[in-house]
């Protein structure tokens, strides 16, 4: 009985072919960027929420929209390093931001990074930022109130812990009043933690609240995720979200 004949070369193909299935998988390459948004060629392995990295300064991003040949990236950061043909690395990692009680008194941004004066806090424990909501029926019925320290609401509009509301107005009407009346309403007579998300605001006017609810002593109990005008519109759209997993 013969023996075959080892065949390097064919061996040396296969490897190589298979090498390329998993750079296709995990490795794409960039076909456009615009307005803080990448298309993607390649990544046929990514998961939608996904966090990459994009480029040679590693900017961070999350994948957003699966198509069939290519996926569109959300940049959080400047979309002007990128170029068409940068690559594009899979983090193997969904979108999430650290959670830390050490978060509460500090500034952070989208992604849930401090960025005021103090030490920068790191934790273990992250969530999701994406996540589904419960359901109507398993969640805890509305039955404690919630002061807002303004009379007039208070007495004409009760709100309850747990209840949404919504404050609708024209420019420089008082609806930031209104939040920051609340956060300082639960220092002195209530017991809830506050998150203040600031989406398009001036750093200027983000300063001055915090100032004001330092000197208030309200602001050991208040998260204030920022996301100022100047900052890229995909950080914007991303803050509530962050706001929202940082609450729950």
């Amino acid at each position: 009985m013969k023996s075959k004949k080892f065949n390097k070369k064919k061996v040396r193909n296969v490897l190589s072919s298979f090498k390329f299935y998993e750079e296709a998988l995990d490795i794409g390459k960039i076909v456009s960027v615009k307005d803080g948004v990448a298309r993607v060629n390649g990544l046929f392995g990514v998961l939608s929420g996904e966090m990459v990295q994009l480029g040679v300064f590693k900017l961070q991003g999350m994948v957003l929209s699966l198509e069939h040949n290519t996926v569109s990236v959300v940049i959080f950061g400047n979309d002007t390093l990128l170029k068409q043909g940068d690559l594009v690395y899979r983090t193997f990692v969904i979108m999430n931001i650290p959670l830390s009680i050490k978060l509460f008194g500090r500034v952070v941004d989208a992604l849930g990074n401090t960025i005021d004066s103090g030490p920068k806090v790191t934790s273990l424990l992250k969530r999701k930022v994406d996540t589904k909501a419960v359901g109507i029926i398993p969640r805890q019925s509305v039955r404690e109130p919630m002061q807002t320290g303004i009379k007039a609401i208070d007495s004409i509009t009760p709100v309850g812990c747990g209840q949404r509301e919504l404050i609708i107005g024209d420019r420089q009407t008082g609806k930031t009043t209104i939040a920051i009346d609340t956060i300082l309403s639960q220092r002195k007579f209530g017991h809830l933690y506050c998150i203040y998300v600031a989406v398009g605001q001036k750093k200027s006017t983000v300063a001055q609240i915090v100032n004001f609810l330092k000197k208030a002593g309200a602001m050991e109990s208040t998260i204030i995720v920022s996301a100022t005008s100047s900052e890229p519109a995909t950080l914007q759209f991303l803050a509530p979200y962050s706001g929202c997993t940082l609450g729950e």
